[in-house]
């Protein structure tokens, strides 16, 4: 054990050449967003526990890519935990599947911002205007999880994560879908690297809820997700085709 943990603190302070990288511009950008308040609220509201937002979404609809040719990848969250002495950090046990090769993986995911919407979305019809919502906001932080050096294709993920909640009138932390129904929506957005031990090759891997952020050509969608032609072949062809016995597996269990 001793053993595995140093490895992985060698390799993720060798990830430290990567700054400025696409996860770096990424969260760069949603600060400089014109939709958030600069106001920072991280002191306020860190003492809610956020762990239920990045497990709230079924598995069949998280999609990611790794690699320069969209492969795809499916990450599952297993128990996100939150830390007891440290209220912006959250444990993470999950596995990752690429191809029918699957990994489990350990980590953490750290809160570095919280951002209020400078204007509140009521959703279609107005149909949250009269529910008390105390405004949507935007957590912003730092992810790392490592695999065990003992599996196959073996590395560590690292980046930067966005993900949107909303206050209740009882002033509870709820996932933001309030704008599920639009085009484009998404939530839980990962941008980062997957890092080879062995080799130490980074590999571009992102992944979100309904939509994958920074995917390029490979979403042809309008309304929706839809995978490109040409990246089919590379683990998109079952959700061409609506294969549901595919999708919908528990292939983590």
């Amino acid at each position: 054990m001793k053993s595995f943990l140093l490895t992985c603190l060698v390799l993720l302070n060798l990830s430290v050449t990567f700054a400025q990288t696409e996860a770096e511009r990424f969260k760069k950008d949603q600060l400089k967003s014109k939709y958030l308040s600069e106001k920072e609220f991280k002191d306020q509201l860190i003492k809610h526990n956020f762990s239920s937002l990045v497990t709230h979404t079924d598995n069949s609809m998280v999609y990611g890519f790794i690699g320069d040719n969209y492969q795809r990848i499916r990450i599952k969250f297993i128990t996100v935990t939150k830390d007891a002495v440290s209220p912006d950090t959250y444990h993470i046990y999950g596995k990752s599947m690429v191809k029918n090769n699957v990994d489990e993986f350990r980590g953490t995911i750290t809160i570095s911002n919280i951002r209020k919407l400078k204007v509140t979305s009521y959703g279609v019809d107005d149909e949250y205007k009269n529910k008390g919502i105390k405004g949507e906001f935007v957590i912003i932080g730092d992810y790392s999880f490592a695999e065990a050096e003992q599996q196959n294709h073996s590395g560590f993920f690292k980046g930067i994560f966005k993900s949107g909640f909303y206050l209740d009138k009882s002033n509870k932390v709820r996932y933001d879908d309030i704008e599920s129904n639009a085009d484009g929506y998404t939530n839980n957005q990962f941008v980062g690297q997957w890092i080879d031990y062995k080799t130490k090759i980074a590999k571009r891997c992102n992944w979100g809820d309904f939509r994958v952020p920074n995917s390029s050509d490979l979403d042809m969608g309008a309304g929706e997700f839809s995978p490109s032609d040409k990246y089919l072949k590379y683990g998109w062809q079952s959700l061409r085709e609506h294969d549901e016995k595919v999708e919908n597996a528990k292939w983590w269990q």
